[in-house]
């Protein structure tokens, strides 16, 4: 019920965290999302996955003190202002378990960030979901209809994603897909 029209009705995610939470791309701010997310311990840090899924940002930074993490390649007059900006092609370490890794393809600054522990979660914004064949989602894919910089380094970037350990695909569009292990992740 929150997501936002602007960032197209895309999901966002609150990671829950002692060291301070993450809360992933922006859904619509409202004054009771507001209250349970301070409730909850508020934000330390939004990370936007890439310009398209940004909404409400600017409002959440203000009113939850959250630092804003965005590619520099996604940056736009409406992201100028965010505080922590990821730049080149590896991997960043934002903490011992938290990894931005940047996934050009849907948009030239497309970054997923992966939660490393016991049951790793990547969360990948508009660069790859679970299908939408059966129920549950079986099998990852990606669009290339709404591919805006570049379908060859979208797959390439799929590939990339392989020397990464998940169990958990929590996607911006379409659906969440778990499996056992890291390596049946790899099949999908």
């Amino acid at each position: 019920g929150y997501a936002s029209e602007s960032s197209y009705g895309a999901s966002s995610y609150l990671l829950l965290r002692p060291t301070g939470n993450v809360l992933i791309d922006s859904p619509r701010a409202t004054k009771p999302l507001l209250k349970r997310l301070r409730e909850l311990g508020g934000a330390r840090y939004m990370f936007l996955t890439h310009r398209d899924d940004v909404a409400d940002h600017a409002l959440f930074a203000r009113e939850l003190g959250c630092q804003r993490i965005l590619h520099e390649a996604d940056l736009s007059p409406d992201t100028r202002e965010v505080e922590l900006i990821l730049r080149g092609r590896s991997p960043v370490e934002l903490a011992p378990d938290l990894l931005a890794i940047p996934v050009p393809g849907h948009t030239r600054g497309s970054t997923v960030l992966l939660c490393q522990g016991a049951a790793p979660y990547l969360f990948t914004g508009d660069h790859l979901a679970g299908d939408d064949a059966g129920t549950p989602a079986t099998q990852l894919e990606a669009w290339r209809s709404v591919c805006w910089y570049s379908w060859p380094q979208q797959t390439s970037s799929m590939e990339s994603l392989l020397a990464h350990d998940f169990t958990w695909v929590l996607p911006g569009h379409g659906r969440v897909l778990c499996t056992d292990s890291a390596a049946g992740m790899r099949e999908k």
